[in-house]
């Protein structure tokens, strides 16, 4: 069977863990040379080890991704060793959980740098090299919380809509251009990743995902259909459908329900440790893998992600189905009017 990315070049930021290393190990399957962006070389060096294993090319650039320049010199690097971009997808984050009242300036400030900054200069570096081409395709690894922000993730939740509206523009522009690079976006749920253990935490207790917690695979997998197809944007699952459409109709019952939800929510029963190191400013040593702590309640499907990916051949069968409904005896009853 051929495979989706046979040769093509991959730089996906964040790549160390989380959704960045399932979709790493996903690009690796299709066959996509990788250049690996992420600030921990110990997570870099054994994405990039199981990348070679499977016959893969991959470059490991350590780049904060908050630092326009390094983007700027990794994307430089990427076509030197590799060729050409086809592909890139921005994934890398930070995040605080947090009350607003005990968020710090700094610690605001940093979590837009990477969540909002960092997705601004990949996408520009991509775009340099991408629009004289006239060719390329740049996904945003998004959340429906760009949609619905929530209590606690503050800085996060602004981050991500900051991103949701930087790419409305984009859009628009390149349709004005003419362009042919394409922009996708993947409005996430709450996903089984380490960040639970590694983001910096002001609650009292250890934080967890909100609502149904879905695997880091299904993400990826998720992400190459993004890649490839031509809906604007993605959501992934029934909650995240829930956060972006919901939200746009009901956005004070939302606040209520969150209010009322979201703090006990977004925490488990066991005490945080203060003094537990954190990410935010600093990656932790060692390879943290994809999986968060969450392996027994996450799920590694969504019937709904299914339906969003085939709708487009779903909507006319279920038409035919419908009109081959209306020539039955039936339906002719019910047109008489039950007679």
């Amino acid at each position: 069977m051929e495979k989706r990315f046979s040769g093509q070049i991959a730089v996906v930021t964040g790549a160390s863990a989380g959704i960045g290393r399932a979709l790493v190990r996903a690009l690796t399957r299709e066959g996509a040379h990788l250049g690996l962006l992420a600030r921990g070389v110990d997570g870099l060096e054994a994405a990039a080890a199981e990348v070679r294993a499977a016959g893969g090319k991959a470059v490991v650039i350590p780049t904060d991704v908050s630092d326009h320049e390094q983007v700027e010199r990794a994307a430089a690097r990427v076509e030197e060793e590799l060729g050409p971009i086809d592909l890139w997808v921005n994934n890398a984050m930070v995040s605080v959980f947090s009350p607003i009242s005990e968020l710090k300036p700094e610690e605001l400030r940093r979590v837009t740098d990477v969540t909002y900054h960092g997705y601004v200069w990949g996408t520009m570096a991509a775009l340099r090299r991408m629009r004289p081409r006239d060719r390329g395709t740049i996904v945003q690894v998004a959340s429906a919380l760009a949609y619905r922000g929530i209590p606690l993730q503050a800085a996060y939740c602004g981050a991500k809509h900051a991103v949701q509206g930087f790419c409305d523009s984009l859009w628009s522009e390149l349709l004005h251009d003419g362009s042919k690079v394409k922009l996708r976006a993947v409005n996430l749920p709450a996903v089984n990743t380490p960040q639970f253990d590694w983001s910096k935490s002001h609650m009292p207790r250890r934080a967890q995902p909100v609502g149904t917690i879905f695997q880091p695979e299904m993400i990826a997998d998720a992400i190459l259909w993004a890649a490839l197809h031509e809906e604007r944007e993605l959501n992934v699952a029934w909650p995240a459908t829930q956060g972006v459409v919901g939200n746009a109709f009901f956005p004070g019952i939302a606040d209520v329900y969150l209010a009322k939800t979201a703090f006990e929510g977004q925490q488990t029963d066991e005490p945080e440790d203060p003094d537990r190191p954190s990410n935010l400013w600093e990656p932790l040593p060692g390879d943290r893998g994809a999986h968060g702590r969450f392996d027994d309640r996450a799920k590694d499907r969504s019937p709904w992600l299914w339906v969003s990916m085939n709708r487009k051949w779903l909507i006319p069968a279920l038409a035919v189905a419908l009109v081959a409904y209306c020539g039955t005896s039936r339906c002719d009853v019910i047109r008489s009017g039950g007679k």
